[in-house]
């Protein structure tokens, strides 16, 4: 056989080989990629990179844009594209930490941070990158990373952060939640004195006794409400705060420290339950008493707490639906005993 024959017939066995080898190593990757795509997508973690120089982004087991609702054609893989998604409160910072990690400053990326959905919704995520190639100059080439969506997480951990001060059934702040708003009012720079008011909903228990607890809760999420609107009507322009420290019992923090103000508004939440209540298609006649103490920078939550409950208990023994002040009780019996 032609000796040049011979050559060509050995390279073309082995380019035959080469290429049966090729094939075979193509297949494994593609069967490689599919599992990590499917272990991937079973844990809701998406695998990215970015070429630095142009910004372009690959999703490896995801379409980029799916993950906040948009079509490729919709929205390219770009870096520019993500930018335009972060959530305005975070876009600074989250820029500012990516950036960090590219000029050394950091040695990772990392943010958990929230995203605009083609919907308008919001999505927490949590990314993480590192820089796996450089240029032969130095300079970053790619950077590979995660991104999982942990909205249904954020969402659960906020909802635990919001009952721990909250009171569930009527939203407004329960004790430990009104604590710190009054230590945080005293922390103010300008604040000098304020009101606590003690309020105790009159006949409340008969109305329990009479219709069952739970047209009791429906009457006491519609006090929560009424209070609330009196609020933002009467004392809007002031830093106040609701909460509801249990049962029937209610409590109402101001920076104001105005008698005549503090006076036309308890006597406003006085006079609208004085009038006949319908809840429920159910008439009711119900009532505030209201016991209300200054305090100042020094005074302590649960003892001016106290004082003003002990003007509520004189307003209870004294035929109930009304207002007083703890320091004018005070100077009467002082007055009395005098």
């Amino acid at each position: 056989m032609d000796p040049l024959a011979s050559q060509i017939q050995q390279l073309t066995a082995q380019l035959n080989q080469l290429t049966q080898e090729n094939d075979l190593l193509k297949q494994k990757l593609k069967l490689c990629e599919e599992k990590l795509s499917a272990t991937l997508d079973g844990t809701g973690l998406c695998l990215w990179e970015q070429h630095i120089p142009s910004g372009d982004l690959t999703i490896f087991n995801q379409e980029w844009g799916a993950l906040l609702g948009y079509t490729l054609e919709e929205r390219a893989a770009n870096i520019s594209s993500w930018k335009s998604h972060l959530h305005p409160e975070d876009k600074d910072w989250v820029i500012k930490a990516f950036e960090d990690h590219l000029t050394g400053k950091e040695e990772v990326y990392r943010a958990v941070h929230r995203m605009i959905h083609k919907n308008g919704t919001t999505s927490w995520v949590s990314d993480r990158g590192r820089i796996v190639e450089y240029t032969s100059d130095g300079h970053p080439l790619r950077i590979m990373g995660t991104h999982i969506d942990i909205t249904q997480e954020k969402r659960y951990e906020l909802d635990l952060a919001r009952l721990a001060h909250q009171d569930p059934l009527t939203d407004l702040l329960n004790r430990t939640a009104i604590e710190t708003a009054f230590q945080q009012i005293q922390k103010n720079t300008n604040f000098q004195s304020g009101t606590l008011l003690f309020i105790d909903v009159d006949n409340f228990k008969g109305v329990n006794d009479r219709y069952g607890h739970h047209f009791g809760d429906l009457v006491l999420v519609e006090i929560s409400n009424t209070l609330n609107h009196y609020c933002q009507k009467l004392i809007s322009k002031h830093k106040v705060s609701i909460a509801r420290l249990g049962g029937d019992e209610f409590v109402i923090i101001t920076a104001i420290a105005d008698f005549a103000t503090i006076s036309m508004f308890a006597e406003a939440l006085i006079n609208h339950f004085k009038q006949l209540q319908t809840i429920d298609d159910k008439p009711l006649s119900l009532g505030l008493s209201i016991g209300i103490s200054r305090f100042n920078q020094r005074d302590q939550f649960t003892h001016v707490c106290e004082q003003a409950d002990n003007a509520m208990y004189g307003v209870k023994q004294s035929g109930k639906h009304n207002y007083s002040f703890w320091q004018q009780s005070v100077k009467i019996k002082m007055h009395q005993l005098g």
